[in-house]
């Protein structure tokens, strides 16, 4: 069934019609197909993986020996008694090694959701970097303080253990490189691997331990209004332009009634980047919700759709509707500006020592 959906899914982001018909003949085939039960339970989302504290230093044990992390993405090798075996600095090929491994689980794990992972794995990118404050310069990708309490018990990050755990053969198969680098290129690796834009992307971010971990309340409140978005993403530094362009990674995944309280899809091909979530937004009669659950919106065509209060603050406050606009009528305006917000997201207040354009652009895997 998840190779079917996926079938359907690419050959529908390759046509990409903005008719009613495309809309209804979707969601004929979506809903045939089987939909994915939730892969877990409520409760808590704490790391279970060892990690070793101090200077923001990891230790993984290997077949070849240990591998130490440092600021440099320099990685000094010990043998199994404690003897230095060389220095191993890891190169652009060692990299793409990392993310054609990412994209063969993708492939080979196909029982999660929609048949994919790769929705999560972005959130587990976009969650980990959200945090970025700039007036104090605390947060982001850099440390991925997620792995502990009380961070990864945090509301918004419900569910995103499946994430992590989903990485966790990838860090044990590459022990060098730090989960905050990992996390981030997995994200880059499902968006490309899902038909996305290429997402230029830079390793250099260190793992950072307990005391790190970031205050409740730093991510997106879906019940919120315009003003709560610009409050959250302006405090990283995002402009109303950006903001609208990140908000297009719904067109990605479903919200869960055992995570965040909300249910359903944004739109009818949840496993492939399109623009299709703004068209939907903009060409779909939505309504409020009928069921106990919180305040969502449906929509008025099939009942499969939803839309959360957020999203529909992008259509409702003009400023925000005009990039809606652009980003439904160009997908490839969207592509372009996606891109470029993805990259500024998943680097904020990270302290690289290379240059912007010393960015890797990974290639894409065959289908």
């Amino acid at each position: 069934m998840a190779s079917a959906a996926r079938t359907f899914t690419r050959a529908a982001s390759r046509t990409r019609p903005s008719s009613s018909s495309f809309r209804l003949a979707a969601h004929n085939s979506f809903t045939r197909s089987s939909r994915r039960g939730y892969a877990s339970e409520p409760g808590s989302v704490k790391s279970n993986r060892n990690i070793l504290l101090g200077a923001g230093a990891i230790a993984a044990a290997g077949a070849t020996g240990f591998y130490f992390y440092n600021k440099k993405d320099v990685h000094m090798i010990k043998g199994s008694s404690d003897e230095t075996q060389g220095i191993f600095k890891a190169t652009k090929e060692d990299y793409q090694k990392v993310y054609d491994e990412i994209a063969r689980l993708l492939v080979d794990k196909d029982d999660y959701d929609d048949g994919s992972y790769g929705p999560v794995l972005v959130r587990l990118a976009w969650h980990a970097s959200g945090t970025y404050d700039a007036a104090t310069n605390t947060g982001g990708s850099n440390g991925a303080t997620m792995r502990f309490a009380p961070e990864g018990d945090h509301g918004a990050n419900a569910g995103l253990k499946h994430a992590r755990d989903f990485l966790e053969p990838v860090k044990e198969k590459f022990p060098w490189i730090s989960y905050s680098d990992l996390w981030t290129l997995a994200g880059v690796c499902a968006i490309q691997e899902m038909q996305g834009p290429i997402i230029p992307w830079r390793p250099g971010r260190q793992d950072r331990d307990v005391a790190f971990c970031t205050p409740d309340g730093r991510l997106p409140d879906a019940s919120k209004d315009q003003n709560h978005i610009r409050a959250i993403f302006g405090r990283m530094g995002f402009d109303d332009r950006e903001m609208v362009a990140l908000s297009g990674a719904h067109s990605l995944g479903r919200c869960h009634t055992d995570r965040s309280g909300y249910d359903g899809p944004w739109a009818f091909s949840p496993t492939v980047v399109t623009n299709e979530y703004f068209r939907l937004l903009l060409d779909e009669k939505w309504g409020w919700k009928k069921w106990n659950g919180p305040a969502q919106y449906e929509d008025q065509s099939t009942k499969s759709l939803m839309m959360l209060p957020t999203d529909m603050a992008l259509i409702k406050d003009k400023e925000f509707k005009k990039h809606v606009e652009r980003y439904a009528k160009d997908s490839q305006v969207f592509f372009k500006e996606f891109s470029d917000v993805i990259v500024k997201l998943l680097e904020l207040g990270v302290p690289f020592e290379s240059k912007p354009e010393d960015r890797i652009s990974f290639k894409v895997s065959d289908d």
